[in-house]
């Protein structure tokens, strides 16, 4: 689709690609190991998908969910699928930590506390090796 963000553009820092979907780090400063799940062609809803497309798109969401506990080791890990903004099928793979500016509240609410999480300078390539472990 010609207008929307995520088929002209990868979404994020790329960290994996098949033909079916990528994993990319979001630019979310207060959220370091903020990964999203996204489908390479243009779906809007997961009942848009075959069962089987499905089941891939879930299993990358798991594994990318691994990926981001092995290696950032939070607290929770929240997963979520809006597409109220840009309607093309993605996930949101989200690590929590107890003193996340939000914590417990979504990441999307009102901001609680004045925190930073320090981020390694081989964080992408950390999370690359991990994704690359499991696949």
């Amino acid at each position: 689709m010609s207008d929307c963000p995520l088929c002209n553009a990868p979404g994020g820092r790329l960290l994996w690609q098949d033909e079916f979907c990528r994993v990319v780090r979001a630019d979310e400063p207060d959220y370091p190991g903020f990964l999203r799940v996204i489908l390479n062609r243009h779906v809007k809803e997961m009942t848009d998908l075959v069962p089987e497309e499905r089941s891939r798109l879930m299993m990358m969401v798991c594994k990318t969910e691994q990926t981001v506990r092995d290696v950032m080791r939070p607290d929770k890990i929240n997963l979520a699928s809006f597409g109220n903004v840009v309607p093309h099928l993605h996930w949101h793979v989200i690590p929590r930590f107890a003193d996340d500016p939000h914590f417990p509240n979504p990441v999307w609410g009102e901001r609680l506390r004045e925190t930073s999480h320090a981020v390694p300078a081989d964080l992408d390539a950390q999370l690359a090796a991990a994704f690359n472990s499991l696949v």
